[in-house]
């Protein structure tokens, strides 16, 4: 009896840990089935989260970091500062630029403001001409007396005249705004010839333009072959 109830506990010990091992089993796959299903969701959410918008902010922040940074050396710097103090202070006073340059500005700026000053008197001449000739037609639209000087020339001829001197009194305000743009044009061109190579204050400065007294043969210009010396000027340009 004592050997039968030994048997039984024997066989229902091995029964026991045969079911333990099959309910174990099947947990530990299912588990690892599970856990291996999760990754490529969470890889797939992970990818989702980034918008368009964040893409493009990443893609644009990665292309700057590649981008390479230039600077610029002190010499290229002192280049840029001399050629805007030049052309700008040309642009607030017409002759400013010239003098800062140096060189040759003592006839520069007597040229410039030569020029300046001859604009505005034509401007005022033809200005003047105008209302007089206009003052005229309206006169003898309205039967009014004018001036004897007028009394012989006809209409159209007047017509003709005050439009001439129209034309003329505007075309004088384009060549002001014309001189005032060649003087600030001159000045930032000289700079840039003076100051490209030469920029220390222990260097000389050279010029880039020279004007100097010289001879000329005036026979060349009448057509004979006798030698007719005249004095005259000679603008010549030098290039560093």
């Amino acid at each position: 009896m004592t050997k039968l109830m030994s048997l039984l506990f024997a066989v229902f010990a091995v029964l026991m840990v045969q079911a333990q091992t099959v309910d174990t089993i099947p947990k530990k796959q299912v588990q690892t089935v599970k856990t291996d299903s999760l990754k490529p969701k969470a890889a797939q959410d992970t990818v989702k989260k980034e918008s368009r918008k964040e893409r493009k902010k990443r893609e644009k922040e990665e292309a700057k970091a590649k981008e390479k940074v230039v600077f610029k050396d002190s010499t290229r710097l002192a280049i840029e500062a001399k050629n805007k103090q030049a052309w700008k202070r040309s642009l607030v006073l017409p002759g400013w630029g010239q003098y800062t340059n140096g060189g040759v500005w003592w006839i520069k700026v007597p040229v410039i403001y030569g020029g300046l000053a001859t604009t505005v008197l034509v401007f005022d001449f033809n200005n003047k001409y105008y209302k007089e000739l206009l003052g005229v037609l309206q006169d003898r639209a309205e039967g009014r007396p004018v001036d004897p000087f007028y009394e012989r020339i006809p209409d159209q001829s007047i017509i003709r005249a005050k439009d001439n001197a129209r034309r003329n009194r505007d075309l004088m305000v384009l060549l002001t705004l014309g001189v005032y743009g060649l003087n600030v044009a001159e000045a930032y061109i000289d700079s840039m010839l003076k100051y490209r190579w030469s920029i220390g204050d222990d260097k000389p400065k050279k010029t880039a333009f020279s004007i100097g007294p010289t001879l000329m043969d005036a026979s060349l210009a009448s057509g004979s072959f006798t030698f007719k010396p005249t004095v005259g000027l000679k603008l010549s340009m030098k290039f560093n």
